[in-house]
């Protein structure tokens, strides 16, 4: 397999295309099998790219795939620059990415630069001994005179931070798995490496990089110990107080330092030299996290967009997704946001958002109604678009480290990233043809499948098909102003405005109907018939069912 990156022709596009697009995440390993050994890989991304592009969305974002022991499913990478095999190979990724550029969708890939796996090359050599070349490409340090740990820090998936390694006669700091061990950002060599991986992809014609866990690059040079922390309520994620002792810090020391912002800055130039590539980060930084985000998306030479798990917990309310909002753009003055409501972190917002399995369909359609409309670019999950719920499974069917490290009380990732389900009659509904799928299938996401609501004039499918050809047919929906309206009645309502384009949104999240009478100051023009929404204007009080919501022009 050859590592030599051939040079992909630039795509004419505007360079801002990323402000306001519509991104698809794409999880590999579950989407499309194709050489029937019950794990999906890259031609099978290939051979659903057009299923992709019918439901209007922009770009592609890729989940690792590269090369990697998979003890964290990929997020542990030994070979930056390289296809694993499970998925496939580096001709294949090329393939992928002529077939995605012929169809109009960007491609945007993970990059997990905050720690390797343990059996990259680089960690291989930084344990052989204390004086090596790369003997500081990773943050190693001595033991207390009582041989404990260096400090209080602690890994995201439980326990301390620090590995004791036997060789070096050192520990090592890990912020995820013992087997991830975290590079030393602080090192400029190691910053170069990463940049030059970078590059090889740019070089294949990559349109945009997510970046994973972008503010845990660098650790305090003193390595001091993180003071106690009340964790704030509102705090989603992996780091949830009432699973992890993780929450129960406040991480000033182990990560978002300020060197992380040079690097980023680096980053960007390099970035820069291509033509209309972006980038993503991943903020986890619990109530810090808009302050961080601030700092590394202002002033257009770090990051394009970040995204944080502010709408990625458990409240669907009009109060939440106001705040989350409102604090975004209060605090961010000349950033840009991605807003999702499910990845492959987090239980489906589905699970999430509904009360019971009957309004699931209804929460689905209403969901990405308002995510549609919010400013910013926003991020859709697979599967998330045939209205899945997350799946209930058994320990023994749990891959996921999280998962089995804190079961019970908390079940992991498994349940959000089971297998797309595309015949409903197929067995493991047309994922794989082996006999055994890295996880199974349930029953009633089989009975969602993607050729049971294709077509199917209001299934979840077509709503998101049409929601997404709405918002792509109004200027104001890409980048336009937005206004929140206070009003008594416990709804989301706003405006959004760019040139002649002028429209308002009221959303029912509640489970009744409700009245809503607008301010004096907001005349409307004529109403718009947004898909799947039936709210009424009559005299001049708008009227919302359950779930529901009511569009116009003003």
């Amino acid at each position: 397999m050859t590592k030599s990156p051939t040079k992909a022709k630039p795509q004419k596009s505007n360079a801002d295309w990323w402000r306001g697009a519509v991104i698809y995440q794409v999880y590999p390993r579950s989407f499309q099998d194709t050489d029937g050994d019950g794990i999906g890989d890259l031609k099978g991304v290939t051979e659903r790219l057009p299923y992709i592009a019918s439901l209007g969305v922009d770009a592609i974002w890729l989940s690792p795939f590269f090369t990697s022991p998979m003890a964290d499913m990929g997020y542990d990478v030994s070979d930056y620059c390289d296809v694993d095999p499970m998925f496939g190979t580096l001709a294949d990724f090329d393939a992928m990415m002529a077939e995605a550029h012929r169809l109009g969708l960007k491609v945007i890939i993970d990059q997990v630069l905050s720690h390797t796996s343990d059996q990259h090359a680089w960690f291989k050599e930084s344990r052989a001994s204390r004086n090596n070349p790369k003997a500081d490409w990773y943050v190693w340090a001595a033991a207390k005179p009582d041989g404990t740990a260096p400090n209080n820090w602690l890994s995201v998936f439980g326990g301390p931070a620090w590995e004791w390694d036997g060789v070096r006669k050192q520990y090592y700091m890990h912020n995820f798995l013992a087997s991830q061990p975290d590079l030393n950002f602080h090192n400029r060599d190691v910053q170069q490496a990463l940049l030059d991986a970078v590059r090889f992809w740019l070089e294949r014609g990559v349109d945009g990089f997510r970046l994973d866990t972008v503010n845990y690059y660098v650790h305090d040079k003193e390595l001091r110990d993180n003071p106690a922390h009340v964790p704030d309520s509102e705090e989603a994620g992996l780091d949830a107080p009432d699973v992890n002792p993780y929450g129960m810090q406040s991480h000033l020391y182990d990560k978002t330092q300020p060197e992380n912002i040079g690097f980023l800055k680096r980053f960007r130039a390099l970035l820069d030299q291509y033509d209309g590539r972006t980038s993503v980060g991943e903020v986890g930084d619990g109530a810090r996290s808009l302050k961080t985000v601030a700092a590394y998306t202002a002033g257009g030479d770090k990051l394009h967009m970040c995204y944080t798990f502010d709408l990625l917990g458990p409240d669907f309310t009009p109060n939440h997704i106001r705040h989350c909002v409102d604090a975004f753009h209060k605090s961010v003055a000349d950033g840009w946001v991605c807003w999702a409501f499910s990845n492959h972190d987090v239980n489906r917002h589905v699970s999430r958002f509904a009360q019971n399995g009957e309004e699931r369909e209804a929460v689905a359609k209403l969901a990405v109604s308002v995510l549609s409309t919010l400013r910013g670019s926003i991020c859709l999950y697979q599967g998330e678009e045939l209205g899945l719920p997350e799946a209930d499974l058994q320990f023994e069917d749990l891959t996921d480290p999280y998962g089995i490290r804190f079961w019970p009380a908390f079940k992991g990732r498994d349940g959000c990233r089971t297998p797309m389900p595309w015949v409903s009659a197929k067995p493991h509904a047309g994922f794989t043809t082996a006999a055994k799928a890295w996880l199974r299938v349930p029953a009633e996401h089989a009975a969602l499948a993607v050729d049971t609501q294709d077509g199917r004039e209001g299934s979840v499918l077509e709503h998101y098909r049409h929601t997404l050809a709405f918002r792509k047919a109004h200027a104001a929906l890409a980048d336009g102003d937005m206004e929140f309206l206070d009003l008594d009645e416990d709804v989301l309502a706003f405006t959004r405005k760019k040139g002649e384009d002028r429209l308002l949104f009221v959303f029912n999240l509640r489970r009744g109907p409700q009245e809503v009478t607008l301010p004096q100051r907001i005349a409307i023009k004529e109403l718009v018939a947004m898909p799947g929404l039936s709210g009424s204007l009559v005299d001049g009080v708008v009227l919302i069912e359950a779930l529901d919501g009511f569009c116009a022009r003003i």
